[in-house]
């Protein structure tokens, strides 16, 4: 009997050694099938995956820095959490939208009456729900452009920074050379994942904090990227952005108890239509289901 116990744990033992690295190699195996996907992509495409349950990953392009478009407005929400824990912020505290803060875009406060009243939390829901290019310059306003990027490097995303307001680099660009190669913001691929993944596992201003901006990222109402083509059971926490020649998406699939991050960041497309069969639309939808295949459906 105690050798029959003792073959049962040896094989158990086996199994753990053997087993989980056999499992950890799926991303690995995926890559090429990534790589040729990419390539037939007329732009450049960066991409970082991280399996939330292995902690396996892949990327391609992944510590070359990317313009970010509106996908920066998830560091500058980080930063609010973090003031708002530090008791400088509150959510329900008011902010005044002038006629001079209304910018374009994207957004529904642009077409609001002026002056107008609303919260830190009623901005920051809609810079992230919708992207509002208003709400953000509201936010900026209140906490500092440096102190996002200081956020970012404390937490060790030196790649990661924020530029100026929306619509506003001529006169608040604090890096006039980087904003005007940049736009708004850059990042990577790999620091933006791991970002979402701290996210993910709490660790991000803290455990509770981290659940509120997630929930936050579940409003986002752009689903044309990644949830394209998921399953209808597939939630998708997530933040887009996107200029004429970048188009971005990253966020935190969570998909049959086998959640992962995906972050697709592109530039220099030369697909420039606003229209919802765009190039670098389609392509980040289609990794992100073949990452999803492999790792949930095995395929």
């Amino acid at each position: 009997m105690r050798f029959v116990c003792a073959r049962r744990v040896a094989l158990l033992l086996l199994l753990l050694a053997f087993g989980r690295p056999v499992q950890a190699q799926t991303l690995t195996k995926l890559q090429p099938r990534l790589l040729a996907k990419i390539g037939g992509f007329h732009g450049v495409l960066g991409l970082a995956v991280i399996d939330l349950r292995t902690g396996e990953t892949v990327s391609v392009r992944g510590d070359e820095q990317f313009p970010t478009a509106s996908i920066i407005k998830l560091p500058l929400l980080v930063e609010v959490f973090h003031q708002m824990q530090f008791g400088r912020l509150r959510w329900q505290d008011p902010l005044s939208m002038l006629a001079a803060d209304q910018v374009g875009g994207s957004g529904l406060l642009q077409h609001f009456s002026a002056p107008h009243q609303l919260t830190v939390g009623d901005a920051a829901t809609m810079m992230i729900a919708i992207s509002d290019n208003t709400a953000t310059n509201l936010l900026i306003d209140k906490v500092g452009i440096r102190a996002v990027n200081a956020r970012m490097d404390t937490l060790g995303f030196p790649r990661t920074e924020l530029y100026a307001k929306v619509f506003a680099r001529a006169r608040t660009s604090i890096d006039t050379a980087s904003s005007a190669r940049f736009g708004l913001g850059v990042s990577t691929p790999n620091e933006f994942a791991r970002l979402l993944a701290r996210l993910y596992k709490g660790e991000i201003v803290s455990d509770s904090a981290s659940k509120r901006i997630i929930d936050l990222l579940k409003l986002q109402m752009v689903n044309d990227r990644i949830p394209r083509f998921m399953p209808p059971d597939v939630t998708v926490a997530h933040k887009t952005g996107e200029v004429d020649e970048t188009r971005n998406d990253c966020g935190i699939v969570y998909a049959k108890d086998h959640d992962f991050v995906f972050c697709a960041l592109t530039r220099d497309n030369q697909d420039k239509r606003w229209v919802n069969d765009n190039a670098a639309l389609v392509v980040i939808a289609e990794l992100a289901r073949m990452v999803y295949d492999a790792l949930v459906a095995g395929g």
